[in-house]
């Protein structure tokens, strides 16, 4: 089920329906005492004694919200519900006893083989494949491959963070399975994110049910903003001008391979700021919310506040769950180098199982080292090159990202320097008027946002739930036939 379709349309007035309707007849309970942190439990307080009261702890609502979660994943394959129900149990029993460094071990080594399967298996075997090659060891290996269950990499980093929170002592584990469950399927964030942390997330689903007209006037702003970004100028982006120029590079002049990279850095971004604006939004009619997960990132002044502002949960997510473990920034430079460059490439690996990928990540941690090894060098008058580099660097960097193989990649970099097409094409003026509005959401100042989001707060409900309805009926009739998947959904 992809966002800007008739059906999740319809899926989701069901859903806040039977949300709002539940929440008025369960009224506001006070919130379930939750255990201390991981040195404070008794040697009782494992399974065992919590399986004879799970039920009793099932409310209405959260039960609604993770039946409609599961529905939500089902709508790709069923069977991706049985592999993600597996990573919410393995996250709940390693919370129990995350204080245990065999169980904590245990727990993620586990989610990291879930992940390594289901993601890398296929990658594994076509790269043994190719390096077999003509020899006598040579095997037809195409039979064995295993389907890649949308949004994988994001629930289960979501429920390998919980388990060392646990551990860490920053959040109490739950000895309820269906805090977990809910926290690890909410279906807004579920395939696509942003990494939504269980500090951030859990203390959320024990408050009582509250939508005001602001946190409803801003769900609207992020809904329909998503919804342009995706479907006005991710995908007409996509087909005027990147699909072409990338299916068929060899034929393509300097101009509409340029016009095509650029293109798909304002493609990439505003289908991937798209969706995790639509689903911040739908989280905040549900009475959740989540921090934005993109802040104007190519306006970025060198590549650290780029990815500072680039998918911000996930940026997040590998400075403390990665960068910082493997030494982040102790001892010298050459070191704090070295540590980028393993993250970024791992980064990049987390990102599709390719060489491409690899090499994406390997360059960005390079960048970044190269970054931080000029920082207590005085640039003094060409700071003002700090961000068209930037751009240059990131845009550059998108090639490999969005090249089917290294001959792709090769062959735009090739057509870069070539002053004629076979075909004598141009590029079409609503390609580069798409750019010149993508551009321009990242240098328009954020007060234009805020006094936006403050106007529709101010409306009230009946109107604000007009405006969305208005907006989506418009946004539908202006949008290409057919869905567009979201680019992030292959990760």
């Amino acid at each position: 089920m992809v966002f800007p379709t008739l059906e999740f349309v319809l899926f989701l007035a069901v859903v806040l329906a039977v949300n709002l309707a539940l929440t008025w007849r369960q009224g506001t309970p006070a919130p379930a005492p939750e255990p201390g942190p991981p040195a404070a439990r008794g040697p009782g307080s494992g399974p065992g004694r919590v399986l004879p009261a799970i039920a009793s702890r099932l409310d209405a609502r959260k039960a609604f919200l993770i039946a409609a979660s599961y529905w939500f994943y089902a709508a790709w394959d069923w069977r991706f519900c049985l592999l993600m129900a597996g990573v919410s149990a393995i996250a709940w029993a390693g919370g129990l006893r995350a204080d245990r460094r065999a169980v904590r071990i245990a727990s993620i080594a586990g989610l990291l083989v879930v992940l390594g399967i289901f993601k890398y298996f296929n990658f594994f075997f076509l790269s043994l494949g190719q390096l077999l090659g003509d020899t006598f060891l040579a095997r037809d290996l195409g039979w064995m491959r295993v389907i890649l269950p949308v949004g994988i990499s994001f629930y289960t980093f979501q429920a390998i963070s919980y388990v060392m929170d646990c551990a860490r002592g920053d959040i109490a584990p739950r000895r309820n399975p269906f805090d977990v469950a809910l926290y690890i399927s909410f279906f807004p964030q579920l395939v696509a994110g942003p990494i939504v942390r269980a500090a951030d997330f859990l203390p959320q689903i024990d408050r009582p049910y509250v939508v005001d007209t602001a946190m409803r006037g801003a769900a609207v702003l992020l809904i329909l903003s998503g919804l342009f970004k995706k479907m006005v100028v991710a995908n007409y982006l996509s087909v005027l001008i990147v699909d072409p120029v990338f299916a068929f590079p060899d034929g393509q002049a300097w101009p509409e391979t340029l016009a095509a990279v650029i293109g798909y850095g304002i493609q990439i971004y505003c289908d991937f700021s798209g969706y995790s604006d639509i689903a911040i939004g739908v989280a905040l009619l549900l009475g959740y919310r989540f921090q934005r997960n993109f802040n104007q990132p190519y306006r970025a002044r060198g590549l650290s506040d780029f990815w500072r502002r680039w998918h911000i949960s996930l940026s997040s997510w590998i400075r403390d769950y990665l960068y910082i473990p493997l030494g982040g920034n102790r001892g010298g430079v050459a070191r704090q180098v070295w540590t980028l460059l393993l993250t970024m490439t791992l980064a990049g690996l987390w990102h599709g199982a390719g060489w491409n990928f690899l090499v994406w990540g390997f360059l960005h941690g390079a960048a970044l080292g190269v970054e931080r090894g000029l920082r207590r060098v005085p640039l003094g008058p060409l700071r003002w090159l700090a961000v068209p580099v930037t751009l240059l660097i990131v845009f550059a960097l998108w090639i490999p990202f969005r090249a089917a193989d290294w001959e792709g990649t090769l062959a735009i970099l090739s057509a870069l320097t070539r002053a004629e097409g076979f075909a004598g094409t141009v590029v079409p003026p609503q390609a580069l008027a798409l750019i010149a509005i993508g551009l321009a959401m990242n240098w328009l100042p954020l007060a234009m946002r805020d006094v936006a989001e403050g106007a529709l707060m101010r409306v009230p409900a009946v109107g604000q739930a007009l405006i969305l309805a208005a907006g989506t009926i418009l946004l539908f009739a202006t949008a290409q036939d057919g869905v567009a998947p979201f680019i992030y959904f292959q990760f």
